[in-house]
């Protein structure tokens, strides 16, 4: 059965509960769920599953209730509670990643399930591992380790997998400002392994003027392992809702909002293809007082550092003084080394620039076994119709040894081609 697309909704953040709460919205099944948490090898604690209202919108709310040896005390609950918890210490069971990993392994998810909850645990481990500076198989987690996340993980594991979900489209995450205190003191929003997450799996995040933490690390690793895509389709049909409520209280409410979509896959990839097919950045220069030498060294050294095209083409400038223009075509995020080349081997003291679109083929450069040995031949297809180009220093190369002439032998070779495929 073909996959389900579900989009994520972070507006108001992502956290372990709002995912799974949100998924059990969407239709997971909540008896198969429940049966599996009961498999996890962990003691001293129960889950509540039902329907609360916040700021006037029906959600669902999935609920982790420890009892006192087992209460987390992450930076969740730190945060949640306003102040840092006066307590009678008990001796807590620390985790480290290969624990928790043995303990999925004895749950009753799914092999599949069972490695997305393995792949949300070590991306939050590895996080963890760097925001403290110590190796990895050191980490004993103040959050993944409690009880309550470990359920969080799980379930949603379950929960994804029993939707039947393969394509995640998630936009941006939306975090707040402000300081959260924890176990190791007061720290930074976002704190350091929703930092370490987010840069490491390149998730985009828009920062906020509420007061407090929307994403939290779980969620962060939520995020990251399950997304595939951070553009959503320009049309696309909501086939169901289901909305996530969170703990915290803001000015507006902790909801994380998850729709099933539906759309063109064909109308998508077209949109792809033509989004891939490359917005580029052209940059021109008049250049009147160069000599001939450092206009050919200066296109030289912009192919040299990855222009995509540069061509000079005669034109007149002020008291009609015959002059070249200067055009690259070159990859946005080489402009500046472009400008920089051009400044610095041409005499211009101008550069013009501007953002364009360029429509490409498709095209491969294979290696072909050919009459006259190995030839690098550029494969070109246009709508199903093939063309090919002989590399130029291939055939010349050929041509130097044989005698026989460039043309004579570049033609032959793209008549085998046309034999070939």
């Amino acid at each position: 059965m073909k996959g389900k697309n579900l989009y994520f909704e972070c507006t108001s953040g992502i956290s372990g509960d709002m995912a799974v709460a949100a998924l059990l919205d969407l239709g997971a099944d909540r008896e198969k769920l429940l049966k599996v948490l009961g498999s996890i090898p962990a003691e001293g604690f129960k889950v509540e599953i039902s329907d609360v209202v916040k700021n006037g919108v029906k959600c669902c709310d999935f609920n982790v209730i420890l009892d006192e040896k087992h209460e987390n005390h992450d930076h969740d609950t730190d945060y949640l509670f306003g102040y840092k918890h006066q307590h009678v210490h008990h001796h807590h069971e620390h985790r480290n990643l290969g624990d928790i990993l043995h303990m999925i392994g004895h749950t009753e998810l799914s092999e599949n399930a069972k490695n997305l909850a393995g792949k949300i645990f070590k991306i939050v481990a590895v996080a963890e591992s760097k925001a403290h500076g110590v190796a990895l198989e050191e980490v004993h987690f103040h959050e993944v380790g409690a009880v309550d996340s470990i359920v969080d993980i799980v379930a949603f594991a379950f929960c994804f997998d029993d939707l039947g979900i393969e394509r995640v489209f998630i936009p941006a995450l939306t975090e707040g400002t402000g300081e959260i205190r924890c176990q190791h003191g007061i720290l930074p929003i976002p704190v350091p392994a929703v930092v370490n997450i987010v840069q490491k799996h390149g998730l985009m995040m828009q920062i906020t003027g509420v007061k407090g933490e929307l994403v939290t690390p779980t969620g962060a690793a939520i995020a990251a392992a399950v997304m595939t895509d951070e553009t959503l389709p320009k049309q696309f049909k909501i086939v169901k809702t289901g909305l996530g409520a969170g703990k915290r209280n803001y000015e507006k409410p902790s909801i994380l909002r998850a729709f099933l979509i539906e759309f063109n896959e064909e109308t998508v990839a077209a949109e792809e293809k033509r989004e891939s097919a490359d917005e580029v950045t052209k940059l021109e220069a008049n250049i009147d007082d160069s000599t001939g030498e450092e206009l050919g060294f200066a296109m030289e050294q912009l192919f040299e550092a990855g222009a995509l095209d540069v061509f000079y083409t005669p034109c007149f400038m002020k008291k009609n003084r015959p002059a070249y223009m200067l055009t690259v075509l070159c990859k946005n995020e080489d402009r500046e080394k472009m400008e920089e080349i051009i400044f610095n081997q041409t005499t211009t003291i101008g550069i013009r620039r501007t953002k364009t679109e360029r429509s490409v083929l498709e095209r491969e450069t294979l290696l072909i076994d050919t009459p006259y040995g190995e030839v690098r031949i550029k494969l070109v297809n246009h709508n199903n119709r093939k063309r090919f180009a002989p590399e130029y220093e291939d055939v010349a190369e050929i041509s130097r040894q044989t005698g026989i002439s460039f043309g004579k032998i570049y033609n032959e070779l793209v008549a085998f081609c046309k034999t070939q495929f």
